[in-house]
């Protein structure tokens, strides 16, 4: 029996996880060894393809990942990645360049660690939102999951294709990639499903359907009474359900995910202030800057300069 999308509240999360990796680096290192990253705009991610190795970041104790483990940092918060042992002197990393892909390698010693390295990136503003909504770091771990032998082929087989230097492998090895990641987080997203926030009201069946209208149509004029008919559900319902899962009314909600839109496409893009405005509906670019400065207390020119702090 095949079971309706609307009783399956999983299912709404389908169109965005459309995530795309930006495979960046693949590493082979072996030895004592530290990898320290920087802050970036994007997603970061870790797949540990061979061996094992320590995640740190400050404010957490360390990780040990092993084979099969994806790290994924949503907000590109600053880490280090280094060796679990950290006995002897700590071998230099070299960075050559081969099929647009950056190798790392230590070199003068076996590698016993693998690693693909990069950005997740979402193809639209809902699809970042989803990323947004994540923890400062989560660590999926394939070993831990249903489908461990699948995901732990998938990796191998990144690796394998980045190895092979052949004719569109690094477009092969991204494909694979999705895949892995698409699996990882719906895993992950049953396992633990999320308490609170755009998650949450993701994968409720009373909020679900609204959420899902906002993120399609943001600059749309929505009322509570679309939003209620959007959802199959009372007024009543639907506040009650968006105040406990969310802590807002939806109408509140829905001018925090326009303002979270605008404000990311202020930080990667040069899209005009005018457009962006327009797009997640606001009727002029002066309302947009005053909303944006009561809201994160910065106004759209430094936001695009990347001075928000």
């Amino acid at each position: 029996m095949t079971r309706n999308e609307s009783d399956d509240p999983l299912s709404s999360l389908a169109p965005f996880l459309r995530v795309k990796p930006d495979l960046q680096d693949f590493c082979r290192f072996g030895g004592t060894w530290v990898s320290p990253h920087e802050a970036s705009g994007g997603a970061q991610f870790h797949i540990v393809t061979r061996g094992h190795c320590v995640f740190e970041i400050n404010g957490h104790g360390p990780v040990k990942l092993g084979a099969g483990d994806t790290l994924l940092l949503p907000h590109g918060d600053a880490h280090v990645v280094r060796s679990v042992s950290t006995d002897g002197a700590i071998r230099r990393i070299v960075t050559e360049f081969r099929n647009a892909i950056r190798t790392k390698s230590t070199p003068g010693v076996a590698y016993d660690t693998e690693l693909v390295c990069g950005v997740l990136r979402g193809e639209a503003a809902s699809e970042q939102a989803l990323i947004a909504a994540l923890p400062n770091f989560v660590v999926l771990r394939s070993t831990r999951l249903p489908l461990a032998e699948r995901l732990h082929t998938l990796a191998i087989c990144i690796s394998d294709e980045l190895d092979s230097n052949e004719t569109g492998s690094t477009i092969i090895a991204t494909n694979l990639a999705t895949a892995l990641f698409v699996m990882m987080l719906r895993e992950r997203l049953k396992e633990v499903p999320p308490a609170s926030g755009l998650l949450a009201l993701l994968t409720h069946r009373s909020t679900s359907h609204a959420v899902l209208a906002m993120l399609r149509e943001p600059a749309r004029d929505w009322t509570l009474d679309l939003l209620a008919k959007a959802s199959a559900a009372s007024r009543a319902t639907l506040v009650r359900s968006f105040r406990k899962l969310a802590g807002l009314a939806p109408l509140a909600f829905l001018t925090e995910l326009r303002l979270g839109f605008a404000r990311q496409r202020l930080m990667t893009t040069n899209d005009p202030i005018c457009v962006i405005a327009a797009d997640v509906g606001y009727q002029s670019e002066g309302a947009l800057s005053r909303a944006l400065l009561r809201r994160y207390g910065v106004r759209p020119s430094k936001l695009r300069l990347g001075k928000s702090g």
